[in-house]
């Protein structure tokens, strides 16, 4: 059994979470140890973020989890203005900004939101996946009692920025993003330019390359006969 299978994550479950309970389910049919199969995943959902997962069944789609992290990502996202966390999301330590901050205008959300389009720098955020030197950067975070580590900046293309709702301190957009773009990071930049912080407090992930949320399985609907039925193969 092998292909690529797409899964609707839910919030709480970590992507490896998926991988394993995936894992469990392809051993439980094929009567083997479940540590015996190849199975990964394609760009990592943080556990409070909801939406698509390509699930990796298998060598052959396993080695290409490089190729297939490379591609574009559609995102729904939910900022709250006003308010800052410790790690950008509603995980971390929630401050307000100011007591009582002044709510940026429609005009200015709308025009900000355009300055963000295109190539921008980013700092990608001290909790994060990407190694330092061998280790996470969350787990250096977590070893320094929270002291933040500094990570280089990085290009990344924000190909699109689509304003859905503004009721503040809500404002929701879609985000049609570069591979290696940290969402978080663009939240909290966003918050910067209007002057009064912001942090995601939902996220959900509808699309990756040509691969559809809409398409995907929800980890309920998963079974042995399913999985088997919804692989995807690519030559």
């Amino acid at each position: 059994m092998e292909g690529i299978l797409l899964v609707d994550k839910p919030t709480a479950w970590t992507s490896f979470d998926v991988v394993n309970y995936v894992r469990k389910l392809i051993a439980k049919t094929q009567g083997v140890p479940p540590r015996t199969l190849k199975v990964g995943h394609s760009g990592t959902l943080d556990p409070f973020a909801s939406g698509l997962l390509l699930i990796l069944v298998g060598k052959k789609y396993t080695t290409r989890s490089e190729l297939l992290l490379k591609q574009d990502k559609i995102y729904q996202v939910m900022a709250e203005l006003g308010r800052v966390s410790s790690t950008g999301d509603p995980e971390g330590v929630i401050e307000e900004t100011t007591p009582s901050p002044v709510a940026p205008s429609h005009a200015n959300v709308v025009r900000i939101l355009k300055r963000f389009r295109g190539e921008v720098s980013q700092t990608p955020p001290s909790f994060s996946a990407i190694k330092v030197n061998g280790v996470r950067a969350y787990r250096l975070v977590r070893q320094n009692k929270n002291e933040a580590v500094n990570l280089p900046k990085r290009k990344v293309k924000i190909k699109s920025l689509k304003l859905v709702v503004y009721d503040f301190p809500m404002l929701s957009f879609t985000a049609e993003v570069s591979s290696g773009t940290y969402v978080r990071s663009l939240v909290e930049d966003i918050g910067k330019e209007l002057q009064v912080g912001a942090y995601t407090r939902e996220l959900r992930r509808i699309a990756i390359g040509n691969y559809s949320v809409e398409d995907a399985s929800k980890v309920s609907e998963l079974t042995e006969q399913t999985i088997a039925m919804s692989l995807l193969h690519t030559s």
